[in-house]
């Protein structure tokens, strides 16, 4: 009998010597770059907790959900009660205007906002703040978001989600919040977004600092680089040709599906590109509406045919000396007509900024460690979520 009872009592034991909160949480990811266009994480919100899908955008600092009566989205549309605005004096209220900026016709008693964001794209709304459970189950800690009722502009999220996930570099961010309320003990978290759908979200995990990974650190908060993670300006190459003499800001955000380069250097790129290719590649137009696209002898079925017609690879080589390798995995995508398309886009409006989106990011763990200040990122399987604290208690 005792022996029976041994393992019941050490599952016990360990229960009574963890913590009731979680320094380590995983979140699995749903979604793709195409034809999807987002990742999103699943939270549940209030009392009862009901799920919503968030997209994970370290693009934006503030986690919002869509209010407004009507909207298309997954979920019935979030109803907040009359008790959990945001008072206008409230600290929050006054560390998320610092950080986006005051609204235009600010509330005198309730914590409006106005976000614009990198495509953009906008929303206004409301500061409110409900009970998020968390994977452990245990914790339900008080987490302030948005709740908007207005938007619009080219928003390149579908209506695949519920709201977005604001993992930005600010003060009301998901992950700042959980280490106010002693939820984490270390403001770090990493996402690795699978080429082959989904992925995972890891917050509060110190080992990752530990990897082996290219390290940079994030360029310092400026006017113009207030709520973005920069690993600071790097030149852009196509195998061993320079493509611009001049170096790009460049920003990670995984609110954005497709890559982003000013005007000038995208050009040039794809010319570079097109130079590379050999003659058994046809340049078609795609539904997709991206540019340029090919079809190939066979047609493309998947990532793995790319690299028989592709061979160029790309790379942002940055001021210390680390690289971002950017295989055509990472710069294609595979429509449903079986063409490969230029998943990278030129833009009149983003100065010398390098927007680096999903698809660029794709089986890469990327790591924002606000504790030292730096962005790393190595290649990994992201279709294999790595295991959290919260597992011993979905096993027991």
């Amino acid at each position: 009998m005792a022996a029976v009872w041994a393992p019941v009592v050490g599952h016990l034991l360990l229960l009574a010597l963890l913590p009731s909160t979680s320094s380590h949480m995983v979140f699995d990811l749903g979604g793709n770059v195409y034809p999807t266009g987002e990742f999103h994480a699943t939270m549940h919100i209030g009392d009862p907790a009901k799920p919503y899908f968030l997209h994970v955008d370290t693009g934006s600092n503030l986690t919002s959900l869509e209010c407004k009566v009507g909207s298309k989205v997954p979920h019935p549309v979030y109803r907040p009660t009359r008790d959990k605005p945001v008072p206008r004096n409230n600290p929050l209220c006054n560390a998320l205007h610092q950080d986006v900026g005051e609204p235009e016709k600010p509330h005198k008693t309730v914590c409006n906002y106005e976000i614009h964001y990198l495509d953009g794209s906008w929303s206004h709304g409301v500061l409110i703040h409900d009970k998020f459970t968390l994977p452990s189950g245990i914790t339900k800690p008080d987490i302030a978001f948005g709740c908007g009722f207005e938007h619009g502009g080219s928003h390149e999220t579908t209506t695949g989600v519920d709201g977005m996930l604001g993992l930005g570099r600010g003060s009301v961010d998901l992950v700042s919040q959980l280490k106010r309320n002693k939820i984490i003990t270390k403001n770090v978290f990493a996402h690795c977004l699978s080429s082959k759908g989904g992925g995972y979200l890891s917050i509060g995990d110190e080992n990752v600092l530990s990897s082996p990974v290219s390290w940079v650190p994030m360029a310092p908060r400026t006017d113009r680089n207030h709520n973005h993670y920069s690993p600071g300006p790097a030149t852009l190459h196509l195998d061993t040709k320079s493509i611009s003499t001049k170096t790009m800001e460049v920003i990670f955000d995984s609110g954005s599906t497709y890559t982003h380069l000013p005007e000038g250097p995208h050009a040039q790129l794809v010319a570079a590109l097109k130079a590379s290719l050999s003659k058994s590649l046809k340049e078609v137009r795609d539904p997709s509406l991206l540019h340029p696209c090919w079809k190939g002898p066979g047609g493309f079925k998947s990532s793995d045919d790319l690299k028989k017609e592709f061979k160029s690879v790309m790379s942002l080589k940055f001021h210390n000396g680390a690289t971002m390798i950017i295989p055509p995995e990472k710069y294609l995508i595979v429509t449903g007509h079986g063409n490969a398309c230029f998943g990278m886009l030129g833009r009149k409006d983003i100065g010398d900024m390098c927007i680096i989106g999903d698809i660029t990011m794709q089986d890469q763990l990327v790591i924002y460690d606000n504790e030292h200040g730096r962005l790393g990122w190595r290649a990994s399987q992201c279709d294999k979520k790595p295991k959290s604290k919260s597992d011993i208690f979905s096993r027991m």
